[in-house]
């Protein structure tokens, strides 16, 4: 992380799952990309914002989608990660967040401020998870998933990883 003080950046090189990379830091624990970048606030506060990129349903099956399935996929899937401070040990008000699609991915993005370090990596790091498991959650069945989601698909099903899998893991 850049221009942020010292304890910002150790709070999260001592979390575990965390690497630092490119004037931030990505969490390693997660299928889906998940990154998070800090910046001094206006007063006590840090500023930190935590986005996580994950494909759109169409690029996650071999299948044709329908515009109807993938645009209301699409928007229950931003309703629903629109709770992502509830999942969190901490009171967190979001400065703003945003779902937005970018090619064949979704962009998911977290900005809030916190003047407790630690606590700032914890819901970090739980946004991210939090993106990942509601994203699994929201599979629609009767397609052929692929790559990062079916092996998500089948390691919630099996504990394995074979890399396609059709139907829901619940």
């Amino acid at each position: 992380m850049t221009d942020v003080p010292p304890d910002v950046a150790d709070a999260f090189e001592s979390r575990e799952g965390f690497a630092e990379s490119d004037g931030g830091y990505t969490l390693e624990t997660t299928s889906f990309s998940g990154r998070v970048t800090a910046s001094e606030g206006e007063t006590w506060e840090t500023n930190y914002e935590v986005t996580v990129r994950a494909p759109t349903l169409q690029a996650a099956t071999a299948d044709d989608v329908g515009a109807a399935v993938r645009d209301g996929w699409f928007d229950t899937l931003e309703r629903r990660l629109e709770d992502a401070p509830k999942a969190t040990r901490t009171a967190v008000e979001l400065d703003e967040y945003a779902v937005e699609r970018d090619g064949e991915e979704i962009v998911v993005t977290y900005r809030f401020s916190l003047g407790g370090e630690r606590q700032a990596a914890d819901v970090a790091k739980t946004f991210v998870e939090y993106v990942e498991g509601t994203y699994v959650e929201g599979i629609v069945p009767g397609y052929d998933y692929v790559g990062t989601v079916a092996e998500l698909m089948d390691s919630a099903s099996t504990g394995g990883s074979e890399g396609t899998r059709g139907g829901t893991p619940l």
